[in-house]
């Protein structure tokens, strides 16, 4: 066990009409004039974007509006954000949708107090000192970002994904309504269920095994989405498996299922650079590179790949072969990750196989070019990340 700091300060309001507390919580901190955030069509479709406006104008906040946040958020859209909010005067930034959505808000927060070029945050270039405050009110239960501390975003140009983590940018309230999860697709509900599952499997998957209560809240969490996804599947409007997901999608992120132990998060790094050069869904990116990190590290601690494969994915532990259990249980995530539409290696993901050179330009992307390294369970090197990308590349 390491130690550690537990620090969750986001005021969470959940249940079928958790919108209505909107405005009282935007004034509760410190709204004055606020930009709602949002995506796509779906959320002014499904009458979301009307509601959140009236709420706002019941209380009398003024407010203004930037759509246009896409998976794998960009930053071009958060320095338009940024203009938008200084020319407006926002000192409060409402974020409507998902994980994107809120990544991008936090990063327009960000960039609000600071003189330079946002992307310097991810660039690693600068750290940020300060952020205006972020709420969400949450329509896609996957990234957690409601309840964490990172902040991911895209540069197109350069075909880069980076992400900052840091306590100050914590969205101060979430607000969370499970119906809004209703009309999701089922390909986007497997990857959200993906992503939750996997920001739990980066915390999990540690040599720290001796903190038992983590890891049995851990191994609970993963077996409830993992059931409640095929639910949800079948009756899109199953209100209580809905609820279970979206509850575990901010728990998995927010550092409960981590403490004590240190995190990997490698899949999640590998998997930037899939979605930075080819703009795929983040889950089903996790799903693409999963198996094939998991099988290059798996000797590091075997008893702790047993013990997912028992407990989490309820194969049967052969005592005799300790090995044999822990690679039937990373084949048993990968035939779950199969029944819900998920791909398991970049062939299915893409379409087609890499070339070598798209190869060498992921793993030293994710390696800033041989001058880092990721993961805890086993460190990776650029070497090391090269042979991970080319097992899934099948």
């Amino acid at each position: 066990m390491v130690d550690f700091t537990y620090y969750t300060p986001t005021e969470v309001a959940f249940g079928k009409n958790a919108e209505e507390q909107i405005a009282q919580l935007v004034k509760k901190y410190g709204g004055t004039k606020v930009l709602v955030h949002y995506g796509g069509k779906s959320a002014v479709r499904s009458g979301l974007i009307d509601k959140v406006c009236s709420l706002l104008q019941a209380e009398g906040i003024p407010f203004v509006q930037l759509g246009g946040v896409v998976p794998n958020p960009r930053v071009s859209l958060v320095r338009k954000g940024i203009a938008l909010c200084r020319q407006e005067g926002v000192d409060f930034i409402l974020a409507v949708g998902g994980g994107s959505v809120i990544d991008s808000a936090k990063a327009i927060g960000y960039g609000l107090p600071y003189e330079g070029d946002v992307w310097d945050f991810f660039e690693g270039t600068a750290v940020p000192k300060a952020c205006y405050p972020v709420g969400a009110v949450v329509t896609i239960p996957a990234a957690g970002s409601e309840m964490s501390d990172s902040c991911v975003i895209s540069d197109d140009e350069k075909g880069l994904k980076r992400g900052v983590n840091n306590n100050i940018v914590r969205c101060k309230f979430a607000v969370m309504n499970p119906e809004r999860t209703y009309t999701l697709p089922p390909y986007q509900t497997a990857c959200g269920a993906t992503d939750i599952m996997m920001h739990t499997m980066e915390r999990y998957f540690s040599k720290d095994v001796d903190m038992t209560l983590t890891d049995e809240i851990a191994e609970a969490l993963m077996r409830t989405v993992k059931d409640s996804v095929f639910y949800v599947l079948k009756n899109p409007n199953d209100y209580r498996h809905r609820a279970q997901i979206m509850w575990a999608g901010s728990l998995s992120h927010n550092d409960l299922t981590g403490c004590g132990t240190r995190r990997d998060f490698a899949s999640h790094k590998l998997e930037h650079e899939i979605s930075a050069l080819f703009d795929v869904a983040h889950g089903a990116g996790l799903a693409a590179i999963w198996g094939s990190w998991a099988r290059y590290v798996m000797k590091e601690n075997v008893s702790r790949f047993v013990r997912f494969a028992v407990n989490v994915m309820g194969v049967a532990n052969d005592f005799t072969d300790a090995e044999g259990t822990a690679l039937r249980g990373i084949e048993a995530m990968e035939q779950f990750y199969r029944a819900i539409g998920m791909p398991t290696c970049l062939s299915e993901l893409l379409g087609r196989t890499l070339t070598d050179a798209e190869l060498n330009q992921l793993a030293s992307q994710c390696s800033k070019g041989g001058t880092i390294t990721i993961g805890g369970f086993k460190v990776l090197h650029e070497a090391d990340m090269r042979k991970i990308y080319s097992l899934a590349n099948k």
